[in-house]
């Protein structure tokens, strides 16, 4: 298994579960960020996931 960390972008959909989701995640080791979706377009989330 490997020991790198997943960066996730998580869309909220203003929904108070994503933070459950989020909060799981990061449990798991992932890094998360999180963002409202009427903040980002889709090709900025394309950047945004650049690593």
């Amino acid at each position: 298994m490997s020991t790198t960390a997943r960066k996730i972008l998580v869309i909220d959909n203003y929904d108070s579960f994503v933070f459950n989701l989020v909060q799981y995640l990061q449990q798991l080791g992932a890094i998360c960020t999180v963002v409202r979706n009427d903040a980002i377009k889709v090709n900025e989330a394309d950047n945004m996931m650049v690593f």
